[in-house]
């Protein structure tokens, strides 16, 4: 089986499942990126260094270009990100087997009142292929494309796929853990609302808890962040760490018990989900990002709030806090729901599986 996959750019997420289709398929996978890695994300530490031998950068001239349509051409299956639609439309018209992978589409509450016409005419208009299915890159993109009338019956669950770590004594990783640790980690952005962890610092400080809390990302918020921290006199306790590779970032979250995820809607996915709940970490996550509702049950391994309950996710953390015996059975459940089933190499199987029934 050929299994091609496109998308802009090639980077830490995608790695660990690229490498277990190349490996399932016996070498007969290729992804295809087709834009330079901005330079935000390699400033964040997302550059892999020297690329792996499927890979193909489609951009860098006509002849490597053409390959990579007849690679697209020829693929038994094509899996499409974020990527030129023009790289796909021959396929397509021919009716061949194409899986978009896609998080939600509307990311603002009543976009969907507006229903992009643009979007219908980019995606869809000029083809009538049935060969189309969706791979759920959230909890929220089937339901946000069935407002465009388009994959009813037709999506699968999925998601991103870091890679997953396999302890040899997961039971000592978080007995090691540093005593009452918080852990938040992305961009200082809006609706990251890094906001939301200094808020609860405040009132933990103000309560008498003793506790650390440990912020990994940089943004234009930084500044802000700093005037709170210390109107609030929480430098002893709030630590703004700056950016940092995603391996440091994994070793921080090795340390830590408590891993607060607060962005909103706009958090497509969220792999540092997957990343945390991976580290062992109890995580207090807000549902209305894409990954939550998939990976998280609340109250067997995490707990989750509703976005904009600010009310609620501080009684998470606290209760945590209180109940370390409850936080490390939650901890403990995150780690076997990445080791058992949300991990790159049972994932790709099942994928493969479905593709081979559907050739039949």
């Amino acid at each position: 089986m050929k299994i091609v996959f496109v998308s802009n750019y090639y980077n830490h997420h995608q790695a660990p499942l690229s490498e277990e289709f190349y490996k399932q398929t016996d070498g007969n996978y290729f992804f295809i990126q087709t834009v330079p890695m901005e330079a935000e994300r390699l400033h964040m530490g997302w550059g892999q260094g020297a690329l792996p031998p499927f890979v193909i950068e489609s951009y860098k001239d006509e002849t490597t270009y053409q390959k990579c349509l007849n690679l697209i051409d020829s693929a038994d299956v094509v899996i499409t990100g974020s990527a030129p639609e023009k790289m796909i439309r021959h396929r397509i018209r021919q009716g061949k087997l194409v899986f978009r992978y896609s998080e939600r589409i509307y990311k603002k509450p009543l976009q969907y009142l507006t229903l992009p016409l643009r979007f219908f005419k980019y995606h869809f208009d000029n083809f009538p292929s049935k060969n189309i299915y969706l791979l759920c890159a959230s909890a929220y993109a089937a339901g946000d494309y069935a407002k465009t009338g388009n994959f009813i019956g037709k999506t699968y669950q999925w998601g991103y796929f870091p890679k997953v770590t396999h302890y040899d004594d997961i039971d000592e990783l978080i007995e090691a853990k540093q005593p009452a640790s918080l852990l938040w980690a992305g961009r200082l952005i809006g609706w990251k609302h890094p906001e939301v962890p200094i808020e609860i610092a405040r009132r933990l400080k103000k309560e008498g808890y003793t506790f650390d809390l440990k912020m990994i990302g940089c943004g234009k918020l930084e500044g802000k962040l700093k005037d709170r921290i210390e109107k609030y006199d929480l430098s002893d306790c709030v630590h703004l760490m700056g950016a940092m590779k995603p391996e440091e970032v994994r070793s921080y979250m090795e340390k830590s018990q408590i891993f607060l995820f607060t962005s909103d809607r706009n958090e497509g996915w969220g792999a540092v989900l997957n990343e945390s709940m991976n580290s062992a970490c109890a995580v207090v996550a807000c549902d209305a990002i894409g990954s939550v509702p998939y990976l998280l049950k609340d109250g067997e391994n995490g707990l989750t709030y509703r976005y904009g309950d600010n009310e609620k996710v501080y009684q998470c953390v606290k209760s945590l806090l209180d109940h370390l015996d409850v936080c490390k059975i939650y901890s403990k459940n995150a780690y076997q729901s990445m080791t058992e089933v949300w991990n790159p190499a049972v994932m790709a199987k099942q994928l493969i599986n479905q593709i081979e029934v559907m050739q039949k």
